[in-house]
């Protein structure tokens, strides 16, 4: 008599029903690579000391001097757009406070107390965002945890980012706290939008505004992250990224990690840029320019065409073709050799050479043509009639005499009024 038996859910395969090692569960395909855990070159290079915080050194400088003069305020504000430094400074502000303040004790985990600040897991800094906790009841508690001691460190650290997204009665609970915070107690308070916080908060804070980051600053921090990265990259490449980053370091170390991923091996080139985030030639949009400089309206016409039918939206012309007339209005004023011109070596040159065919009053005329249109285009039922009506409009006003040119000629020609006779 056989015996039947029950395969149950745990029992392990035979070895002939089992992939061989190597080999993969569907034919034809390789086993997958088991995944890398991989942190993002934002996080991998922020900023972790005063030293290290790209273009917002006077603050560094200001509170580093604070701390060792021991003048730090209870309450900090702390505003400007994304990306520039705010958290990160925020951390480096805390970490001065309370690692030190470990050293000083004479503990040997004051480096351990500085790693958890900067990774955002230190049990005396509390990092809150005011977003998700914006109501009367997260105040109350954190008004409530503030009369608690530190654990470890000097400071008990409030770190409250988008702080201008609490409710106005979460901030009228934290006022009486604010203005006199128990002597552990500091506040760091981060915020996009500075002008939604109210007076009361700000009159309670020592308020830093963090500038927007130039683009060569950008630019200079991500060719060093590549060069430790052992990456290689155009430097037209990168100063077009830190261009696109619009003053925020972290928005250039994103772009930056899309360009790194999709390149690979090969590096960072201008192609892969276009590529990868869709931008048109660079050509095609300067072509565009030499033909309003020529005052051909026809090449001009022509290349504005190209450049749509390649994928370009109108939109994203029109501000292309502003910023490049920005470009040679800048190396036309401030000649090619400016910091202003944001340009690579070997493309001033050429930026010098079209801005010749320009005065700087037709140039900055251009660029206003190219912003009116670019508000008008975003409401009109017929963009493109008004894309083709200004890229002929900017070609014929390159021949223009200059308007104060004309505004004095008409006024030397014109005869002296009459006096008005008076009846007699």
């Amino acid at each position: 008599m056989a015996i039947r038996t029950t395969k149950r859910k745990n029992d392990v395969a035979p070895a002939n029903d089992a992939p061989a090692a190597g080999g993969s569960l569907i034919p034809g395909m390789d086993e997958p690579a088991a995944p890398r855990h991989y942190t993002v070159l934002a996080r991998r290079y922020r900023s972790r000391d005063f030293d290290e915080v790209v273009g917002q050194e006077p603050i560094a400088r200001t509170l580093r001097n604070a701390i060792a003069s021991g003048r730090t305020a209870h309450a900090y504000l702390f505003c400007g757009t994304r990306g520039v430094g705010k958290t990160s400074m925020a951390r480096i502000l805390a970490r001065a406070l309370n690692a030190q303040g470990d050293a000083a004790k004479g503990l040997a985990q004051a480096g351990e107390v500085g790693e958890a600040i900067m990774r955002g897991e230190d049990i005396d800094v509390v990092e809150i965002d005011g977003a998700s906790n914006r109501g009367i009841d997260d105040a109350r508690e954190l008004i409530a945890g503030a009369g608690i001691a530190p654990a470890r460190g000097a400071y008990k650290i409030y770190i409250i980012d988008e702080v201008h997204m609490l409710t106005v009665p979460a901030f009228n609970a934290l006022l009486k706290t604010m203005e006199e915070p128990p002597a552990h107690v500091k506040f760091i308070l981060c915020t996009t939008e500075p002008h939604k916080v109210p007076a009361t908060i700000q009159s309670r804070c020592q308020r830093f505004d963090f500038r927007n980051i130039p683009a060569s600053r950008i630019a200079a921090h991500l060719q060093d992250v590549l060069r430790r990265e052992s990456i290689p990259a155009e430097e037209a490449a990168v100063l077009q990224v830190a261009r696109l980053a619009n003053g925020s370091m972290r928005d250039g170390l994103s772009l930056l990690d899309r360009l790194v991923a999709a390149g690979g091996d090969a590096g960072i080139t201008q192609r892969l840029l276009e590529e990868v985030l869709g931008l048109p030639d660079a050509h095609m949009v300067s072509s565009i320019a030499s033909a309003v400089g020529a005052g051909d309206p026809r090449a001009a016409l022509e290349s504005a065409s190209r450049l749509l039918e390649a994928g370009t939206g109108i939109e994203q012309a029109l501000e292309l073709l502003a910023d490049r007339f920005r470009t040679l209005m800048v190396a036309a004023v401030c000649g090619e050799a400016s910091e202003l011109v944001e340009l690579p070596d070997d493309q001033r040159a050429d930026a010098a050479r079209d801005a010749r065919a320009f005065d700087p009053a037709t140039l900055s005329h251009l660029v206003a043509v190219c912003d009116a249109v670019l508000r008008s285009a975003k409401q009109s039922g017929a963009p493109r009639t008004l894309f083709d009506a200004a890229i002929v409009r900017m070609a014929l006003a390159a021949r223009f005499a200059p308007v104060t040119e004309a505004i004095s000629s008409a006024g030397a020609a014109e005869p002296p009024a009459k006096k008005a006779s008076r009846p007699g």
